[in-house]
């Protein structure tokens, strides 16, 4: 699947062009063509610059950067989870950027420290509770989901699943190996069934009756809200939101970013630069969160209503770089705990 998958991005990157204009600009992007090209679209509009854009799976393009090197035409890479972003800075695939523009917009915990990437937008891993079998007065934590009283209740993706992933490297980064082995150990004891399915699967798992709680991406459960699958709305509407670890002393729900980077090969450096920090701006971080259902990164935009009708949270501050370094660990304490 993966190779078939390669061959056909490999087959799209012909149609970028074969000679370097000035005012052009190449994409590599993880996020649907419709999620993005609108934006992308609006920035030829305001600076006369053509961009060309490719999408694909995040991994298959990540792969097919390492492959291309020095002779690829990407200029700009945007991708999902910081954890990515931290494999393509590792793979050495990116360059360091300096801007003010995005130093001023972006805050420090949502950029690489090495300004390797940026993000773009932030979302949250919440609790989702169905409000028929669960009261909010029940939950707290994400620890306290190892309690007894949640055992066969708790449905979750696998743990080949980039986000869980980082919400575990999340906790490596807060407490010791050790606690978060018995954290997952503990999880995984409340498993309603074998991990299987996207996000909007645990959601509609949930609303199904397999499970009380669901552990999912809070713009998933937007777009299902929103959105026109009327089944999927039904689903959504069965259950809300808790943000967990909201406590004076604890360290605020998990999120995680969309986020870019320029390529270290990147023939047309300062425009990538410029449609960065277009992304950036505060029209553009409005579009984001209308259309994606995601928070901005931008201080003072405010969330699309949806968004706030969920109420304020206290967001874990930690710096998403240490998702991409507590990763290989992350992934060995899932597979210990039999996180499958």
């Amino acid at each position: 699947m993966f190779n078939k998958l390669l061959t056909g991005l490999l087959c799209t990157a012909l149609l970028l062009p074969a000679a370097a204009t000035a005012d052009e600009v190449n994409v590599y992007s993880a996020r649907k063509e419709k999620l993005i090209k609108p934006l992308l679209d609006q920035f030829t509009a305001a600076t006369g610059i053509k961009v060309n854009l490719l999408t694909g799976k995040a991994d298959a393009l990540l792969k097919k950067l390492e492959l291309e090197g020095e002779n690829t035409p990407a200029d700009l890479l945007i991708t999902t989870d910081a954890g990515r972003l931290h494999r393509a800075q590792q793979a050495g695939v990116l360059q360091p950027v300096d801007s003010a523009t995005l130093m001023a917009h972006i805050p420090l915990n949502m950029r690489d420290p090495e300004h390797y990437w940026f993000g773009l937008t932030y979302r949250a891993r919440p609790i989702m509770y169905v409000k028929a079998r669960v009261s909010p007065d029940e939950l707290s934590t994400y620890e306290a989901l190892t309690d007894e009283t949640w055992k066969g209740r708790i449905c979750i993706r696998s743990s080949s699943n980039i986000y869980n992933q980082s919400l575990v490297a999340s906790m490596l980064a807060s407490q010791s190996a050790e606690q978060t082995q018995d954290w997952a150990n503990g999880l995984v004891q409340n498993f309603a069934r074998p991990p299987k399915g996207g996000d909007r699967d645990q959601i509609k798992a949930a609303a199904a009756g397999q499970c009380d709680i669901a552990i999912a991406n809070s713009y998933y459960y937007a777009a299902m809200l929103a959105g026109s699958d009327e089944a999927q709305r039904a689903s959504a509407e069965k259950l809300a939101i808790f943000w967990p670890n909201q406590g004076a002393d604890a360290r605020g729900t998990h999120i995680n970013i969309s986020g870019a980077a320029v390529t270290k090969a990147a023939k047309h450096k300062d425009n990538a630069i410029k449609l960065l920090e277009y992304m950036t701006q505060d029209e553009a971080q409005r579009w984001y969160s209308d259309v994606n259902g995601e928070y901005p990164v931008k201080v003072g935009v405010a969330a699309n209503e949806l968004l706030q009708s969920w109420g304020e949270f206290k967001a874990d501050t930690l710096n998403l770089s240490e998702l991409g370094t507590h990763n290989a660990e992350a992934l060995r304490i899932m597979d210990k705990a039999g996180w499958r």
